[in-house]
């Protein structure tokens, strides 16, 4: 499955003075929309949950965000690369130590984890954007 890469908008687009925080289609729910208080701050601890454990020892990964949010985006495109190889190479790899049972029980759970993967991928894209300054408007 071919996830095409998504880099951040060049210009950051702004929401006109006085609008309130919007939070688009795909923001994480734990990150609090762009502009409101202590948003910066939900959305490091978001991006630290979504990295390795290992990154929380690395202080300038917290005091930099838009650094933290760029290592993310890396994490889960690895993360999506290792599922789409596990979904492309696992009936071969896994035929010789599991029944065939097993085995479509393996990619299906690869499956499912590529569908999650987008989500993640997609949310972790916005947040970077908004760390870039983006600001999102809401629309009718």
């Amino acid at each position: 499955m071919f996830t095409p890469r998504r880099e951040p908008d060049p210009v950051p687009r702004t929401a006109p003075p006085g609008a309130p925080p919007v939070a688009p289609a795909g923001w994480p729910k734990d990150v609090r929309a762009a502009g409101a208080p202590e948003w910066e701050r939900t959305a490091v601890d978001w991006l630290l949950d979504i990295c390795p454990p290992e990154y929380r020892g690395y202080p300038g990964l917290r005091r930099h965000p838009v650094v933290l949010a760029r290592f993310a985006v890396l994490h889960v495109e690895a993360s999506q690369a290792a599922v789409n190889r596990g979904l492309s190479e696992g009936r071969g790899a896994l035929r010789d130590v599991a029944g065939e049972s097993e085995v479509a029980a393996a990619l299906e759970v690869w499956g499912r984890e590529a569908a999650r993967l987008i989500g993640v991928r997609r949310a972790v894209g916005l947040v970077e954007e908004a760390l870039r300054g983006r600001r999102y408007v809401a629309r009718m």
